[in-house]
Order: structure tokens, then sequence, then C-alpha cells
């Protein structure tokens, strides 16, 4: 086998590893756009994760395509610049307008401007002898943005007590892709695969750690607000993702004592009628 033959047995065997459990990584969002097709909404989700993985997807299938013997790197990044590409489009077509003109911005200018200028300069004013390093480098900048993204979902999830935006599957892949990659890297003796990892462990650590606490605080919060005699409908899914939909209804008690009160002003203008009638007699009417 070709690939096999470049590359070192321990470091061929963890590429394969690491691409299955990348791909398993970049299908962890499915459940999610799932439900945003079947809401026909993007709800809380954000695009920012989506559009920096594609753009690290882009930088490392280029980096992997200029440095030798990394067909491997090639495979997995040609994969995750397709899922996500697809993820995007789908964002787009159910996101609101604000949310879709932000995603466009974004996209023109990270994906396109600021991808097509790291190429341009690299190319440009760089020295063959070095440009892949120099690339190698940018691209380990852009994995640590990238695997910083879910930062935002992490304060979300200690503001809001809710673990409902932060999948535990994809943290766990993140953890254990981390890993594999590290060993990857440290195997090809390459550097700039093995370091952003490092950060990639800590981080999917810290994800289930919040998972953990938080899974089941929002059923708790759900409680405190039913005890308060709010009006909300829960529906717990099979899958442990809870929505909340509130509604705005009247209490009921209120409404009986809007009857009541109505049916008190009609009895009152019934009695004032009838009081009326006997202090004033008809002129027909003879006193005796």
């Amino acid at each position: 086998m070709a690939v096999m033959s470049t590359h070192h047995p321990l470091a061929f065997a963890f590429g394969i590893l690491g691409n299955i459990i990348s791909i398993m990584v970049f299908l962890a969002p499915v459940p999610t756009f799932f439900r945003i097709y079947r809401k026909k909404s993007t709800e809380g989700f954000q695009s920012l994760p989506y559009l920096v993985a594609l753009f690290g997807s882009m930088l490392w299938l280029h980096y992997a395509m200029l440095k030798k013997d990394a067909f491997l790197l090639i495979t997995i990044n040609g994969f995750g610049c397709v899922i996500e590409t697809l993820y995007i489009i789908l964002y787009i077509v159910y996101a609101t307008k604000e949310n879709r003109i932000s995603t466009f911005r974004l996209l023109l200018s990270m994906n396109m401007g600021l991808f097509s200028f790291i190429i341009i300069l690299t190319h440009c004013a760089v020295k063959d002898s070095v440009r892949v390093q120099v690339l190698g480098w940018i691209c380990v900048a852009v994995s640590v943005s990238v695997f910083a993204a879910p930062l935002s979902i992490v304060a979300l999830v200690i503001r809001t007590r809710s673990v409902e935006f932060m999948p535990f599957n994809l943290s766990f892949f993140l953890t254990i892709s981390a890993i594999v990659w590290f060993v990857y890297g440290l195997a090809t003796k390459d550097m700039c695969v093995a370091l952003p990892n490092v950060l990639g462990f800590i981080l999917g650590l810290l994800q289930m750690l919040l998972y953990a606490v938080y899974r089941k605080a929002k059923k708790v919060i759900m409680e405190e607000k039913l005890a308060e005699n709010l009006k909300t409908i829960v529906n717990i899914s099979t899958l442990g993702n809870s929505e909340v939909h509130p509604m705005d209804v009247q209490p009921e008690s209120n409404e009986a004592a809007k009857e009541h009160e109505q049916k008190e002003d009609n009895k009152d203008n019934n009695e004032k009628s009838l009081g009326t009638s006997k202090e004033d007699p008809h002129p027909n009417e003879n006193a005796v």
C-alpha cells in the first residue's frame, strides 16, 4: 500500500483512526441541523463555529497539499470542507434575515477574503524553502481559533445553566480526536499538527465537565418556574433535549374575576334602575 509505505506504522494507524474519529466530529452536528430543518428555524444556534471550522479545513487542506506524504490530512480536511459547506448552506436557508446577513459577511471576509490573502501572501512573499512551515504555523493559529470557537457556547451554558446548545457527543469526539491527532503529529514529527491538539484536549474535557454539571440543571429551573405558575409548555424529547415554548395565556382566576366583576356591575345597574323607578312614579299613577 503506497500510503502506508510513506508513513511510520504508528503514524499510519493513528492517521486512519484520526480520520474515522474526525469524521464523527464533523458529523456530530447532524442532529442539530436536523432540528433546524424540522423546525425551519436556527433558534439560538450560531454559524460562527461552522464558518471557522470550514476556514480551518480549507487551510489544512492547502497545507497538506503543499507538504509531502500528507495524504491522510488531505482526506479528512477535504471531507471537512464538504460537510461544513453543507452545514453553512442549511443555516443560511433557515436563519433570520439578520443572522443570514452576518453569516454572508463572515463567509465573504474570512472564508474567501482572508483565505485568498493568506494563499497569495505565502506564495508571493515567502520563499519556497519555508513556505510549508509558515503556512503550518498559520494553520496552528487557526486551529486554536477552531478549538476556542465553542467558548461562546461554554459561556452560554454557564449563564443559562443549560446544555441544550452544547451536544455531549460533539465534545466527546472532539476530545478523542485531539488525542489521536496529537499522537499522529508526534509520530510524523509535525509539531504544527501536534501542538494545537493539546488545547483541543483541554477544551474538550472542559465541555464534558460542564455537561456533567449542568445536564440536569435545566429540569430544576423548569420545575421552579412551574411552581411560580408560569405558563410554559416543556417538551422533553427521547434524545434529552428539552424545548421550552412560552405562551401568553391569561390565568383562569383572572378570567373568573372579570366575569364576577361584570356580573356585579350589571347587578348594580339593575338595582339603580329599580331604585329610580320607585322614587319617580309614573304620572298616571295616583298616590293614595
